[in-house]
């Protein structure tokens, strides 16, 4: 599964569209006390996000894999 768009949504939200036509919601708030994570608390920082090969990535090369992405994501209902 590869990531295809991005977008950064309040309260540490992210807006993926994946290349099975899936847009989905994934909740970064649970991994911002997380290591290298932590430094996406600036919202600057987290909204830097942007698609890199497959997946997505954030100015200073933090990024996550998209199986995980997909499985700890939720469908974006419009």
């Amino acid at each position: 599964i590869s990531v295809k768009d991005v977008k950064p949504l309040k309260n540490y939200e992210l807006l993926l569209s994946f290349d099975n036509c899936e847009m989905r919601i994934f909740d970064m708030k649970p991994y911002l006390n997380k290591g290298i994570y932590k430094q996406l608390k600036d919202v600057t920082m987290f909204e830097s996000v942007k698609v890199s090969f497959d997946s997505i990535e954030w100015k200073n090369q933090v990024d996550i894999d998209p199986e995980f992405l997909y499985m700890k994501s939720k469908p974006y209902l419009i």
